[in-house]
Parts: C-alpha cells; sequence; structure tokens
C-alpha cells in the first residue's frame, strides 16, 4: 500500500490543476503544498509504521509464551497457519537479559544482528514435526550468544586502576604478584619476540602492571654533581642516561613518597668517582664512606628506609666501581636492590634474583644516542670473529695469545693498528663480523656486548661468573654465545660448530633484540630505560611473598 501513496497525491494534485485553470492563484503557494503533501506521502508511512503495511493489516497476530522464553523454547499459543512471520529486518542494539542455565547467572548483553526471514510453511516442507516447529524458537526472539570470553594479559579498568592508587603500595604490589603467577599465555604480539624471552607471558603481563601501577619516589637530597646530574658520555653512560630519563619522568615518579612503591637514590658512581677519588691512590674507601654517610642522613630524616631496611630502594651504578661504593653500609649492600653494570657473582657484593644487571653502552655522542646503529646482511658479512682493545684483566691477554696473527679468519687485535683502521674502521670490523669477541677486561661487564648488538653482530662473551644485563627476562642463548675461558684455545671451533641456519637465526635475534638495548632522546615502551626499571619493578615483586 506504501507505493501507491506517492501516484494518489500526484492525481490529486493533477485534478487541483484541472479545477484551478482561469482563475488568479498563487501558484508559488499550490506548488509548495504539493510538494509537502508528496513528501509525507513517501515519508509518512516510514515514521509511523515500523513495519510495512501489508504486515499490519494481513497478518495474524502471534502470541508468545513468556514461560517458553526463559526455558529456551518458544510456545504458540495459538495455531499461525502458514502465515509469514516476519520480514528480513535488522533488529536494534539493546540490552537482552537471559538466563543461561548452567551457570544460573542473568547476563546483560547488547544484541545487533541480522535476521533471515523465515516462513513456517519453510520449515514445514524440512520434514519436521509441527510439534518441533512450535517448540523451536522463532528466528526474530532468537537469544544471543554468550559474550566472548576476555582476552588474555588485557589492560585493566580505569575503575580498577584508580583503586589500585588508593590502595597501599604493599597490597598494590601483592595483587600484581598474583596477577602475574596467573597470567594468561601469550601466542602472538607484534611489539614482542617470543624467542628472545624466557617467559614472554610472565614479562609481558609484569611489564603491563609496571605501566599502570609503579610510583617512584626520587629523594631530592644530595648536591651536584654527585646527585642529580647525570654523565651522559663514554662507556659508563648508562647509569646517566637512566637518571635524566627517570627524573623526567611523569608517568612512573610521585611526590607523595607515601604512594610510592620504590624510592630511588639518585647518585652516579662516575661522578663520585670524579669528586672524591685521589688519582694513583688505589682507595676507595672515602666513596664508600661518602655514601654510607649519605643513606643514614637519609634514613635519620625520613621513615622509609628504616620501614624496610632499604628493601624498596634502589640505585643504578654503571662505573666499575659501583658495587664498591656500597660496603660501608650494611643494609645498602645487603637489602638494596643494586643495578650494576658489573655484576659479578663471585665476589659476594651482586646477588641474582635481588640486583639488575644494567647494560653497558657507549654513547660518543649525546645529542645523537643512536648513531652508527644498524649493520650489514649476513652475506656481507666475511669476517668469522673480530675483537680489538686494550690489554687489561686475566682474560684478553690469553685471547691474544692464541690467535692474535694466527688464523685470518680470526681478526683478533690489541688496539686496533693503524694500518688496519685506515682502511677499515673499529665499528665498520663489527658490521662486517658474523661473531664479535666481548672479553672480559679489569671487571666482568664489557661495552662490547651492547655494541655487537648496536651492529648486528652476534656477541661472544668471555668472562666467568658474569649475569648478562637483564638476565632475569631475556634469554640470551637466543642471540649471543658463551665461552668458558677456558676454552679460548677451541674459540674458532666452537664458533664453527654452530650451523650457518642456527646462526642465521641468532642474527635475526640479535636485529629483534635491538630495541631493548637503545637509549632513546625520549623513552619509548619496551626500550633499555623502560627495560631497567622494568628489572626493578621485577625485582621488588620477587620480594614480596604470597601466603
Amino acid at each position: 500500500m506504501r507505493k501507491f501513496l506517492p501516484k494518489i497525491a500526484l492525481v490529486l494534485m493533477g485534478e487541483l490543476f484541472r479545477l484551478c485553470i482561469g482563475k488568479r492563484i498563487d501558484w508559488r503557494k499550490v506548488f509548495f503544498l504539493g510538494a509537502i503533501m508528496t513528501l509525507a506521502g513517501v515519508l509518512l508511512p516510514n515514521i509511523i509504521f515500523p513495519y510495512t503495511l501489508d504486515t499490519w493489516f494481513f497478518s495474524p497476530p502471534v502470541t508468545i509464551s513468556p514461560y517458553a522464553i526463559f526455558n529456551g523454547t518458544t510456545h504458540l499459543s495459538e495455531t499461525v497457519n502458514g502465515a509469514r512471520v516476519e520480514q528480513s529486518h535488522v533488529v536494534p542494539a539493546a540490552p537482552v537479559a537471559f538466563v543461561n542455565a548452567s551457570t544460573n547467572l542473568t547476563q546483560l548483553v547488547s544484541v545487533e544482528e541480522e535476521i533471515p526471514a523465515v516462513t513456517l510453511e519453510e520449515k514445514l516442507q524440512s520434514n519436521m514435526s509441527e510439534e518441533k516447529i512450535l517448540a523451536s524458537p522463532l528466528p526474530f526472539l532468537a537469544f544471543p550468544p554468550p559474550p566472548p570470553p576476555p582476552l588474555p594479559n588485557r589492560r585493566m579498568s580505569s575503575s580498577l586502576q584508580r583503586n589500585l592508587w588508593s590502595w597501599p603500595p604493599h597490597e598494590a604490589l601483592v595483587y600484581a604478584k598474583k596477577e602475574i603467577a596467573h597470567a594468561s599465555p601469550v601466542t602472538d604480539d607484534p611489539n614482542l619476540h617470543a624467542p628472545l624471552f624466557r617467559n614472554i607471558s610472565v614479562f609481558k603481563r609484569s611489564y603491563e602492571l609496571m605501566e599502570q601501577i609503579l610510583k617512584v619516589y626520587i629523594y631530592p637530597d644530595g648536591r651536584r654533581p654527585i646527585f642529580h646530574q647525570p654523565h651522559l658520555r663514554g662507556i659508563y653512560a648508562s647509569e646517566g642516561w637512566f637518571m635524566k630519563h627517570m627524573e623526567g619522568n611523569r608517568q612512573f615518579v610521585t611526590r607523595d613518597p607515601e604512594k610510592a612503591h620504590l624510592f630511588y637514590l639518585s647518585y652516579s658512581a662516575r661522578q663520585l668517582q670524579n669528586a672524591l677519588y685521589v688519582p694513583d691512590s688505589h682507595n676507595m674507601r672515602p666513596l664508600s664512606i661518602f655514601l654510607r654517610d649519605h643513606v643514614n642522613w637519609i634514613a635519620a630524616k625520613y621513615p622509609f628506609w628504616n620501614r624496610t631496611h632499604g628493601s624498596d630502594h634502589f640505585l643504578v651504578a654503571c662505573h666499575d666501581w659501583g658495587p664498591y661504593t656500597v660496603n660501608e653500609h650494611e643494609e645498602l649492600s645487603k637489602n638494596t636492590i643494586k643495578a650494576l653494570c658489573n655484576a659479578d657473582l663471585s665476589e659476594g657484593i651482586f646477588t641474582a634474583g635481588r640486583d639488575v644487571s644494567l647494560a653497558e653502552t657507549t654513547i660518543r655522542n649525546p645529542r645523537k644516542p643512536l648513531r652508527y646503529v644498524g649493520g650489514k646482511r649476513v652475506s656481507q658479512r666475511s669476517i668469522l670473529a673480530f675483537f680489538a682493545g686494550n690489554m687489561h684483566g686475566r682474560v684478553r691477554p690469553t685471547l691474544l695469545k692464541f690467535w692474535q696473527g694466527k688464523d685470518e679468519d680470526m681478526r683478533i687485535y690489541g688496539p686496533l693498528p693503524n694500518r688496519i683502521s685506515r682502511k677499515m674502521s673499529y665499528v665498520e670490523h663489527m658490521k662486517s663480523s658474523k661473531y664479535c669477541i666481548c672479553p672480559m677486561g679489569y671487571e666482568v661487564n664489557s661495552p662490547r656486548i651492547v655494541e655487537a648488538i648496536y651492529y648486528e653482530c652476534v656477541p661472544v662473551i668471555i668472562a666467568d661468573n658474569f649475569v648478562p644485563p637483564l638476565n632475569e627476562v631475556l634469554d640470551w642463548s637466543a642471540f649471543s654465545v658463551i665461552v668458558a675461558e677456558k676454552d679460548i684455545p677451541k674459540l674458532k671451533e666452537i664458533l664453527l660448530a654452530i650451523p650457518m641456519r642456527k646462526y642465521m637465526w641468532m642474527q635475526a635475534n640479535v636485529k629483534m633484540v635491538q630495541k631493548h638495548f637503545l637509549w632513546n632522546p625520549r623513552p619509548l615502551r619496551y626500550d633499555l630505560f623502560h627495560m631497567i626499571l622494568h628489572s626493578i619493578w621485577f625485582s621488588r615483586l620477587n620480594q614480596i611473598s604470597l601466603r
């Protein structure tokens, strides 16, 4: 019927035009009135009647028993003799309450789906009995499927996050540790490469909770340059870059120490050495006494150190002497979380599981910390192994004794000779080598490990008792080779025994892990600043005991 209304309106307009011929009429008003009538004939049926008129006038009424709805069936109280039940239409989105018989919980869901046109005659033709037809739900009353299960490792709601911020710090840490213990499996994450991690599911959930919960209080005490003045250049730059990003951070730093989960002692071991060490004295005790007195001052001025005996405090020191600056204070040495480049298990200062191995990075230009990052393709790496550096420590003289000038594939030097460097620089040697040898120096740590990662060369670590950086989360066997000091004479044999397919896999992993060791001018998610902070957070959670 709706489709005939425009035609009726046109007929009426024609009759009106015939009657008005020869009379003075304001034709603009007539045409305006006719346009309104035409528009009304088209739109009014859609506004007044939600369905077509033949549905209202020619389809018999259908009554549905409410009891059948809540029991999963639809019972017709009257027989419907072949009438068309419903045209195809879209059910508007609206909350629909339904009972799940398996859980006895009433749930509220939103439904919006297209329902196909179905007739009872079509159902009869499919050899269904009349009883089964009447017992089956009508299409426009079909219940929606239950909501899908929550996504794994989902971010918490903003209301829950606000509640966590109001919790006492210890309770929030307990909550985080329980969440991590029940982390959902991570099968695919575009931002993380699973082979790099010991347990990618645990790491991802822990990292998310750090972003959502962690608050750090930075003690304002201490004078420059030892405190609050980052040193950003050279091989000990990691402690300075962490200090710079931590003190400039708004997400994790809080000014209210009562809300803090961690407390940062913002000092530089490099600046401490420059300020207090007497050259050639070989006496580091004045440095540790200075730091001891500073911690005692903090403990006397604030209640937070004595509350946990320093176990929720941390420091970041990349200088070789970093571990030795804490010896004069027992709680600082045994309780505090120490992020150290000199992560040597044999000296009894660094404790695995509590302390964090800090990556030693060489920054030549603080304005361009990412300069030279990148390397050559595997096909362009013609050198099997390369090392060049000063002769100090116990390992390097042994390395040169067995391999310097002995084999063309093993480019092992002391300081890189000028005749060599004029043809190919130190950086170009690393970018052209399959393996980069990273022996310890005076201490177990070496900046060459991260340099090799920057230049996409598989690092070969030679340092007994050394804990590699970020070892609590990264699986170093996926992108490095660790050789015992006693096996230096067999070094080439060990490297050649690695199949080419495995080498290519390791080299690809080096490229993937690279982003976790970058100092960006502004911190990015999963970069070295965030990875160090996560390892400190993770260490703090390890101290929490669950009932």
